[in-house]
């Protein structure tokens, strides 16, 4: 087994063109990733040259995002994000991506009934049944009302639809201090996607710090000051037998100004920490181990 595999990274993370951004991911032994809506249309040669880029670099889709501020919402605000809606699910499907992720809405204008964010959910979750897509709900930080991601799987609960899900990211689960004991709480296979960061300080007290950090500031995995709680983190969803895809969630003005492969070689370097301390995978027996242990 590779230690990378089950890793990967978002095209968010790096600078320069797309067709760049794969190939580093590709070199640094990367076999999957999550792609941003800008990177798609933000292609010189529009999306159908961003798809083919895409199945060309071999990369597998770990997912799409994002889609936001689509719950709660009632008239032609509702109406509107619906179309958005439809639109971002052709996209994730012309790439071959079997998630699209939808974070919990900012916007005031939202409602608090959980129920009815749980209808608008299910409203979603259908749109995409015909293209075999999955739906990852995640609980953004700073959210109107849904902003941690034990809020987040009772809202998935009452929708009560086979393709939605949660998705997770350690950044948000942090900075909000949300329990890692509610881990325990969800269903594996209800797990579409957990992507990972970290940050350089313990405390985010208001929104608009949470906002800035994370848009700007976040880290690879053991570089940042929440080593440990990533580690408990990860070996929580072992235990419960999630065996899904992990994706580096890092908005990094940094990285942005540094060549990508070094910038992609550093999350290489978080995926064997991970893979090696952490879940203590064992690399895989060279061919003359194994021909040998066989005689």
């Amino acid at each position: 087994m590779n230690l990378l595999d089950g890793f990967g990274m978002d095209t968010i993370t790096l600078a320069g063109p797309l067709e760049a951004k794969l190939a580093a991911m590709a070199d640094a032994g990367f076999s999957q990733v999550m792609l941003s809506a800008r990177d798609i249309v933000g292609h010189p040669g529009g999306v159908p040259a961003a798809v083919a880029a895409v199945r060309a670099s071999g990369l597998r889709p770990t997912g799409f995002q994002v889609l936001r501020d689509f719950e709660g919402l009632s008239g032609h605000l509702h109406g509107y994000k619906v179309d958005i809606a439809r639109s971002m699910l052709e996209m994730c499907a012309a790439l071959g991506s079997k998630v699209l992720l939808a974070c919990s809405s900012t916007s005031r204008h939202a409602s608090q009934d959980l129920d009815a964010i749980a209808s608008d959910l299910r409203k979603l979750a259908m749109l995409a049944v015909p293209l075999g897509i999955k739906v990852a709900y995640e609980g953004l930080s700073w959210g109107h009302t849904v902003n941690e991601f034990t809020t987040s799987w009772d809202v998935v609960c009452r929708a009560d639809c086979p393709n939605l899900g949660i998705g997770l990211d350690s950044f948000h689960i942090f900075a909000a201090k949300t329990s890692l004991d509610s881990i325990e709480d969800l269903d594996p296979a209800r797990i579409y996607l957990v992507q990972l960061s970290d940050f350089m300080w313990h405390d985010t007290p208001s929104f608009e710090e949470r906002m800035t950090t994370a848009r700007t500031f976040r880290v690879f995995p053991g570089e940042g000051v929440h080593s440990e709680q990533l580690a408990d983190l990860v070996l929580r969803l072992d235990k419960i037998g999630y065996q899904g895809d992990y994706s580096y969630e890092v908005f990094n003005d940094d990285y942005q100004q540094l060549p990508l492969n070094v910038v992609a070689q550093r999350a290489r370097r978080s995926t064997l920490w991970l893979s090696e301390d952490v879940l203590h995978r064992s690399p895989p027996l060279p061919e003359w181990v194994r021909q040998t242990h066989r005689a």
